[in-house]
């Protein structure tokens, strides 16, 4: 018998992500000053960007053994792929000064890259780019999340969601 995980699964990087977008996008710093955030957010963001790809994995097994509305899967498939768009640009966004320094530390790569790396790592660390990208990021996990409930409990068991497949001309 085949058990369809990916209801179950994906609802950790939802939480993960929202988490990360809410400390992002609200003034939680400054709210709980004597905590560490820069950890938190890094695990939060991390973790849960690791859990798309296993959230991923697992609906497209779960599309192989339910009988899904082609169009609806295919909507929620664009948006879990957008999710996974933004969230992986707010890694890179976050890891790339410390994957930098390591390769400085280490001398692993030649001196211009490194600069070059330097280079970009300054342009894309923007507090508005992240939160813009958080901001966008959250919106899409929504729209995703919508769907697959869409899916899996139909459409009239989110007020929202006759509203949102309107909009998407489902």
């Amino acid at each position: 018998m085949t058990y369809n995980l990916h209801p179950i699964i994906v609802h950790f990087p939802i939480a993960l992500l929202f988490f990360y977008s809410f400390i992002k996008i609200l003034p939680v710093q400054r709210w709980f000053q004597k905590t560490s955030w820069k950890s938190i957010e890094r695990f939060l963001l991390l973790i849960g960007t690791l859990g798309i790809f296993i959230a991923k994995a697992s609906g497209e097994t779960a599309e192989h053994i339910t009988q899904p509305n082609h169009e609806l899967v295919h909507m929620h498939e664009f948006f879990a792929n957008t999710v996974t768009v933004f969230y992986v640009a707010l890694v890179i966004i976050e890891f790339l000064p410390t994957v930098n320094f390591f390769l400085k530390k280490k001398k692993l790569i030649p001196v211009t890259v490194i600069q070059k790396l330097d280079s970009i790592s300054l342009k894309i660390k923007n507090k508005w780019l992240v939160i813009i990208l958080s901001i966008l990021g959250l919106l899409a996990l929504f729209i995703t999340g919508l769907l697959g409930g869409v899916m899996t409990h139909g459409p009239t068991a989110d007020p929202i969601a006759p509203f949102v497949l309107n909009i998407l001309g489902l």
